[in-house]
């Protein structure tokens, strides 16, 4: 596995309310430095909305107006024999991420500046994209035999291909796959198994060589993704520090084969950003940490293996002047935490 003792760097999760993708990726590179990760714009087109971003190419998919599904009246032989022959042969470039789709990535492939330790990208995974988009008579395409199953392939190839477009950047890469729907998993609306929902990560995991992290942003059952082969999981730790220190075990284990945890402790809405300062969110993040100390996980460890993130997207926010307090935040709280425990 490549190094994930981050000592606590900052990143982010990928949204931001920019509708000018240079502005966006100027204001993530004033910041964070280290683990820059490029911009996802949902403001400035339904076509970089996560559900649409990574569609293009999808046998069948519409996109129309507002809304994306999936023409089952279409003849879709071809376009599955094209992507199945694609996975086969490990081709990403048949399945590209184009500039209509993603003005955020490939400004920040643009930037000629750029010299991080790692550089981070994100897709939207199997598991939240399979339930969101649907056939043409709305059931969502996780549950079609044979959607379904292209879902987690098609996916892996949209990965990979971001992987190899980043790494002409760094070598060193980071793909988040982002999994808000997990917060619903165990629910009546979600008959999903666990071994499903491993299998379909998995698939798209195999896609990425560097290191594959997995963001959820709610309550969800953590010893499920701990189980995959996941090498950084991303929760919201403003909101939900609780949620992972249910599972210490599981927690302890994943950080003994070298995973990391990515802590979203700086808050995306605005009127939690007014209330806190690098010295409250330095006392919670502790605070949110002590339940696995207790547990006989080192502190250092947990620095020592993780990342310090916002809660999840900053698109919620209203201004990039609330961005840039979000981000300095950010910046300011990793900095004092490095200093203190000397980190270098």
């Amino acid at each position: 596995m490549p190094d994930t003792e981050f000592g606590c760097l900052p990143t982010i999760i990928g949204t931001m309310p920019h509708t000018d993708p240079q502005a966006a990726c100027s204001q993530v590179l004033r910041y964070v430095k280290d683990i820059p990760a490029w911009p996802q714009l949902p403001k400035r087109s339904y076509m970089e909305n996560m559900y649409v971003q990574f569609s293009q190419g999808f046998p069948g998919v519409v996109v129309k107006e507002d809304s994306i599904y999936i023409d089952r009246s279409q003849d879709l032989n071809k376009p599955l024999e094209k992507l199945y022959a694609a996975y086969l042969e490990n081709d990403a470039d048949q399945f590209p991420i184009s500039p209509d789709y993603a003005t955020g990535l490939h400004s920040f492939l643009s930037l000629a500046t750029l010299s991080p330790r790692t550089v981070k990208g994100q897709i939207t995974g199997p598991v939240t994209w399979g339930l969101t988009v649907t056939d043409d008579s709305r059931r969502s395409i996780i549950y079609d035999d044979v959607l379904g199953d292209a879902l987690p392939r098609f996916l892996r190839l949209k990965a990979a291909w971001q992987e190899k477009a980043l790494s002409q950047i760094c070598p060193n890469t980071i793909i988040f796959v982002d999994e808000p729907y997990m917060a619903a998993f165990g629910s009546v609306s979600v008959p999903l198994s666990k071994e499903r929902v491993i299998s379909l990560l998995e698939e798209v995991f195999s896609g990425i060589t560097g290191l594959k992290g997995v963001h959820c942003c709610g309550n969800t059952d953590w010893s499920v993704l701990l189980e995959t082969s996941v090498d950084i999981v991303s929760f919201d730790t403003y909101n939900y520090a609780q949620s992972l220190s249910l599972y210490p075990s599981e927690v302890k284990k994943f950080l003994d084969r070298k995973g990391a945890i990515a802590w979203g402790i700086v808050p995306n809405n605005e009127e939690a950003l007014a209330k806190e300062s690098v010295a409250s969110l330095k006392d919670r993040l502790e605070e949110a940490m002590a339940p696995f100390t207790r547990k006989g996980i080192r502190f250092r460890q947990l620095l020592e293996q993780g990342l310090l993130t916002p809660s999840c997207g900053l698109a919620s926010l209203a201004s990039e002047e609330a961005v840039d307090r979000a981000l300095e935040l950010l910046a300011q709280l990793s900095v004092t935490i490095r200093k203190r425990y000397n980190f270098t």
